[in-house]
């Protein structure tokens, strides 16, 4: 039982670091720092595009991997 958690756990590590690294930044550097990122009317379908999905999977496996690391402490 252990076992089975613990390579659930090494898979969704994995995961969430894939889902990590293929997200794009979120602001532009230096001038997005300082002047901030202006929203449009273009930004209406920002929920649609594929760093919405990434950043909505990141949050559903972050929970699967803290879950499996209580899961983890109870059985040990």
């Amino acid at each position: 039982m252990k076992t089975a958690v613990t390579v659930l756990q090494v898979l969704c590590g994995l995961t969430i670091i894939c889902v990590v690294l293929f997200q794009s930044g979120k602001s532009a550097g230096l001038s997005g720092a300082i002047g901030g990122v202006a929203d449009s009317f273009l930004a209406k379908n920002k929920a649609k595009t594929l760093d919405a999905k990434l950043a909505r999977a990141t949050k559903w496996i972050g929970a699967i991997f803290l879950l499996l690391t209580l899961a983890l402490l109870m059985i040990g």
